[in-house]
């Protein structure tokens, strides 16, 4: 779904899917119609864009290689961890004066979410190995 901002001249700009392709027995009609709008700062005034894609634009190719397959499951079982560990009252004094203890620091991650992630992320590697 495409999100619009309109002003008091009309639309100002448009961002998201405007079409996409509809699937009737088993198989796709249509296209995809995307536009995008650039938020980050820039020089050029050019920030809107509107893009056609085929309608198998995002059917696979291949199957998935192991190292991706071993990514999908380090993120599932990372992700799991941060979130137990988010929830776990024995843990969240620690974390909090350990987070606040790296936070100012070179490479110190600047957000409770990021620190668990790295932290739960270095765990999943040691017993992985």
């Amino acid at each position: 779904m495409a999100k619009a901002k309109v002003g008091a001249a009309g639309i100002e700009y448009i961002q998201g899917a405007l079409k996409r392709p509809k699937k009737q027995n088993g198989h796709n009609h249509g296209n995809y119609l995307v536009m995008t709008h650039r938020t980050a700062p820039t020089e050029s005034e050019e920030c809107q864009r509107i893009y056609s894609f085929d309608a198998d634009r995002y059917t696979r190719s291949t199957q998935p290689s192991s190292d991706e397959l071993n990514a999908r499951e380090r993120f599932k079982v990372v992700s799991g961890m941060v979130k137990a560990r988010k929830e776990d009252l024995t843990k969240i004094s620690q974390d909090l004066q350990a987070f606040l203890a790296q936070k100012d620091t070179a490479g110190g991650k600047k957000t409770m979410k990021a620190y668990l992630w790295k932290v739960c992320g270095e765990e999943y590697d040691q017993q992985h190995g």
